[in-house]
């Protein structure tokens, strides 16, 4: 296998973004390294992909965002889950699941 980040799955990044913030209200950096941390570095995220995501996931009411100072004493928008966001979260980590198992089972057949 080669040895290079992956591209996201088609429809992927939003429930990846909406998944990292159930974790805790966090900024774009701090998402786009918490994706990368928890996926062992298999996915790099684009900031700009990154960027369009958070703003359609905000105009659709799935998560909110607020400036507030970092550690590093700098201004960032830290995002949060709305409850739309987080039941949007839960329906899709289930469908995900559903497609996954699918998928594993197409791929184990013989």
């Amino acid at each position: 296998m080669p040895d290079k980040s992956s591209d996201l799955v088609q429809g992927t990044l939003d429930m990846l973004i909406l998944k990292t913030l159930g974790l805790e209200p966090m900024h774009g950096y701090g998402i786009s390294v918490r994706i990368e941390q928890m996926s062992k570095d298999v996915f790099r995220l684009n900031a700009g992909s990154l960027f369009l995501a958070m703003q359609r996931l905000e105009r659709a009411g799935l998560i909110k965002g607020e400036w507030r100072d970092t550690e590093n004493r700098r201004r960032a928008k830290y995002y949060a889950l709305t409850e739309p966001g987080r039941k949007r979260r839960n329906r899709e980590t289930r469908e995900w699941g559903r497609q996954v198992a699918a998928i594993a089972r197409i791929l184990e057949a013989s």
